[in-house]
């Protein structure tokens, strides 16, 4: 029984970290997101980041639970996202509105103080 419950465990992880992880960051899009009035919220990841995966997976649904916010996510490993936001880690959140950065948070992989972030941020 303990040899299953661990295979079950380690294929329930892989599964998170397995998500498909891709940068859908488009400057032109992210401006129209913005100058539409959307709430824009952004990401970074980078490959085999299980906690990376777990907040993907949070602000994917947030952006189906959510009127008006657009979520965007992009590779930490891109240096011209990733200076262009002045990130340097992996699961890192932002949050924009009315073309201002009002969060950030590094690691957050709560769902819980996620969404507050983002029903703060609205």
């Amino acid at each position: 029984m303990k040899k299953f419950l661990t295979l079950l465990f380690c294929i329930l992880s892989f599964q998170v970290s397995a998500m498909e992880k891709k940068t859908t960051f488009d400057k032109d899009l992210f401006k129209k997101a913005q100058d539409d009035g959307k709430l824009v919220v952004v990401s970074s990841w980078i490959k085999y980041c299980s906690s990376c995966a777990g907040q993907m997976k949070i602000l994917q649904k947030a952006e189906k639970d959510f009127e008006n916010i657009k979520y965007f996510s992009f590779e930490v490993t891109n240096k011209e996202i990733s200076n262009l936001f002045k990130v340097e880690y992996q699961t890192t959140l932002l949050i924009f509105k009315n073309n201002e950065e009002i969060y950030r948070s590094i690691g957050e992989t709560s769902k819980e103080k996620i969404y507050k972030a983002i029903e703060s941020s609205i």
